[in-house]
């Protein structure tokens, strides 16, 4: 029987991101550079990928109808009580708002548990500027690749002045894992293959400046 549950709903108007990975390096997102802190959204907390980057150098706020990030360190960014489980389809809308020196990936987590701990564990799906798009699970230290960067056309590259818009999607069903690109299927894995229970958030790479919005979390249809 198809079951959900989303413990903190995320509308188009409010988007929810997820920490990011770390040795034990959890912080609430303070701000981008020295002087210029921002709060970071009510409940929302940062992971770190590297145990001596700081979260002031990074900026993580509520702008309009979404977020506004701006990395520095690599990160995960989410709030712990956004969770869902059984049957959901968790979403986001992800503008990068400018060219990064190398291609740096930007996207939805999902299946996070332990997040604060050394045993973290999650199911990530990217994409980055030079048209492909990756599904990883990280488990503790490790990273187990799910499907490596492949390139597709469903993945928007930059336009002329740098930026590039691409809506992502997982679809959770009792049988199946779906990921999908800007309403195209680009993967889909049997259900057992990776846990998707658990918090849902983004992951932002270093060096990227992004807007998401559309972030969301909703029952499977």
């Amino acid at each position: 029987m198809r079951r959900i549950l989303v413990s903190a709903l995320l509308l188009a108007a409010a988007a929810s991101p997820a920490a990011a990975q770390g040795h034990d390096h959890t912080q609430p997102a303070a701000g981008h550079g020295a002087g210029h802190a921002h709060a970071m959204p009510a409940g929302w907390t940062a992971r770190l990928d590297r145990a001596n980057a700081n979260v002031a150098d990074m900026m993580f706020m509520q702008m309009g109808g979404g977020y506004h990030v701006v990395t520095g360190p690599a990160a995960i960014l989410y709030n712990p009580a956004t969770t869902a489980t059984g049957a959901y389809t968790a979403r986001g809308t992800f503008r990068q708002n400018k060219l990064s020196a190398h291609p740096e990936a930007y996207g939805l987590i999902l299946g996070g548990r332990n997040l604060t701990a050394d045993n973290q564990d999650y199911l990530y799906f990217l994409v980055r500027q030079d048209g492909q798009f990756t599904i990883k699970h990280r488990a503790g230290s490790e990273t187990h690749t799910l499907m490596d960067w492949t390139e597709n056309a469903a993945v928007a590259k930059p336009d002329a002045q740098g930026r590039a818009t691409n809506a992502l999607s997982v679809a959770s069903t009792p049988t199946h894992i779906r990921f999908l690109v800007n309403g195209t299927q680009v993967a889909e894995f049997a259900r057992p293959s990776a846990n998707t229970d658990g918090v849902v958030g983004l992951r932002i790479n270093h060096n990227l400046d992004v807007m998401v919005t559309d972030f969301a979390v909703q029952p499977t249809r």
